[in-house]
């Protein structure tokens, strides 16, 4: 069945969830918080480690999957098919992203993490270095936050992850599969996203002012993800609950899979939004007002027949920001109780264990108190989201730095970040006040041709009569491009610096490097299994 484009109109924004909707809702968000419940009856933990850490002895497989939903938040899932829809499929180069991410991650800086047994990733930072209405939605998901983490820990929320993964899943298959019947089947999809010029995978231009490239995402793609998989104390933390290093690298690689899995789902959704409003776009008729509305119409337009269906894709949304949110609270105790309380106060295990409850609670009340600020930050979210990725190339260029050169110092750590940190935020902000030339980042082509009302405001590209050349190229460099220059500016710097401030003459504690013998680990293990494998072999001949 084809759809007619006559059945599109505002009207359909003004539909309210249904009671069915509601309890749907209601009711997959009431299992997370039941999670966080059934571990806090399993008992009172025995040390903050084991609220922190799950005691160490978590498997690979529920890891796997709260890694993957741990970063796919509720914008990811809403912009990357409103993403594809405008910009086209180039998106899906990020999965090449994510695989050399898992690669780095687990194969480089995973065996120095687990080598040292710490706790809080930033450790590892000092060691090297060192020479000795709108928010009351909010206000809901934060409730849950609190219930799930302080009451069962990091357990609670690494098995609440699985959960949250699936209802994710779920939902973005959900939108596909309504589209696919909406059309006819995926042919008539993929015949209008070939003919709307929605498949542009393979552009190959290296200008690092262009938005997405194969090289923008793939390299700027890479450096941005390990930045978030290698060096984020949220990620890391997960790794160091593992019950061995084997099973934090089986979790890397199987949330490798899992990554795969959203993305595909979420580009396909983009892909299926092109084909159904082709004729009629949402956004340059009026019908929205704002990219990251799309998603949300198209669910409501195409599954407004099917009461109960928007309210488990809106779940699966809200479940993304809920593991987000509740790792990050997470991760914030843990750092906030290894830096700033065990330093400082000589605790009992028992007392340490109350304190990260404490903390967690703080942090998840901190949580809800910002909720109702959300509505009021504006252009200052957007610029804290600028600081996030600001922080993160320079970080990443740190701990590269201490892993991989044993001269490397605090005077080359400290400036390299300086420097790293300063130039991003240099651009950062220069782009925020001077953002690029709209003909660099113009959508691909979008018709209201078919739409029956609209209110005809087609975008007119204004290019500026005169811009400096800080204004036409450097604060127009690719986004993604951001994390890449961070890094090597930090690691530059910082190579230099350690290497004039005596960084050759230092003593070397060689449990913080990456060594030869990580590099072979899983050569020589995989080595083992196939003569095993052969040697058995040979055995059923005989």
């Amino acid at each position: 069945m084809t759809r007619s484009q006559s059945d599109l109109g505002p009207d359909v924004l003004s539909q309210h969830f249904t009671t069915l909707d509601y309890v749907i809702f209601s009711t997959m968000l009431l299992l997370s918080a039941i999670i966080g419940v059934f571990y806090a009856f399993q008992g009172v933990p025995k040390s903050h480690k084991d609220f922190l850490m799950a005691e160490r002895n978590l498997s690979f497989l529920p890891v796997a999957f709260s890694l993957a939903t741990s970063f796919m938040s509720a914008l990811a899932v809403l912009g990357t098919p409103a993403e594809v829809y405008r910009f086209g499929s180039i998106f899906l180069l990020f999965a090449f992203s994510y695989a050399i991410m898992v690669v780095i991650s687990a194969e480089v800086f995973l065996p120095v993490f687990y080598r040292l047994g710490l706790t809080s990733v930033y450790e590892v930072g000092m060691h090297s270095c060192h020479t000795p209405t709108p928010w009351q939605a909010e206000i809901y998901l934060a409730r849950y936050i609190i219930t799930i983490h302080f009451l069962g820990g990091l357990k609670a929320v690494v098995w609440a992850g699985v959960f949250q993964y699936l209802l994710m899943i779920v939902g973005l298959g959900l939108v596909f599969a309504r589209a696919v019947i909406i059309k006819g089947g995926f042919g008539p999809i993929l015949h209008d996203a070939y003919q709307g010029g929605r498949l542009n995978i393979w552009d190959f231009h290296p200008n690092p002012l262009k938005r997405h490239t194969v090289w923008t995402v793939v390299i700027g793609g890479t450096f941005t993800w390990v930045g978030m998989y290698a060096t984020n104390q949220s990620q890391v933390q997960r790794y160091f609950a593992c019950r061995s290093q084997w099973d934090a690298k089986c979790a890397l690689y199987l949330n490798l899979v899992g990554l795969w899995i959203a993305l595909i789902f979420a580009s396909l959704d983009g892909l299926s939004m092109y084909s159904i409003y082709k004729d009629c776009d949402p956004l340059t008729s009026g019908i929205v007002s704002a990219p990251d509305q799309l998603m949300p119409y198209f669910v409501l337009d195409i599954l407004k027949d099917y009461p109960g269906l928007p309210g488990l894709f809106v779940a699966g949304t809200y479940s993304t920001s809920l593991s987000s949110v509740s790792i990050g609270i997470n991760a914030l105790a843990t750092v906030s109780l290894e830096d700033f309380i065990k330093p400082y106060f000589t605790l009992s295990e028992e007392k340490l264990s109350y304190v990260a409850m404490g903390i967690s609670l703080l942090f998840g009340i901190v949580c809800l108190s910002m909720a109702a600020l959300v509505s009021v930050m504006g252009a200052l979210l957007q610029a804290a989201f600028s600081v996030f990725e600001s922080v993160g190339g320079p970080l990443l260029g740190i701990y590269s730095l201490g892993i991989l050169f044993p001269f490397a110092n605090s005077k080359g750590a400290f400036l390299g970040f300086i420097c790293g940190f300063c130039v991003i935020m240099w651009i950062g902000i220069g782009a925020q006040k001077y953002p690029p030339a709209p003909h660099r980042t113009v959508p691909l082509p979008l018709s209201i041709a078919g739409c029956q009302r609209s209110n005809d405001k087609q975008e007119i590209l204004n290019f500026f009569s005169f811009r400096s050349y800080f204004q036409e190229y450097w604060y127009s460099v690719s986004y993604l491009y951001f994390s890449t220059l961070g890094a090597l500016i930090t690691f530059i710097v910082g190579t230099v610096v350690s290497l004039l401030t005596g960084g050759l003459n230092k003593e070397v504690d060689h449990r913080l490097l990456f060594t030869k013998k990580d590099f072979m680990v899983n050569i020589q293990y995989w080595k083992d299994k196939f003569v095993s494998i052969v040697m058995q072999l040979e055995y059923l001949e005989l």
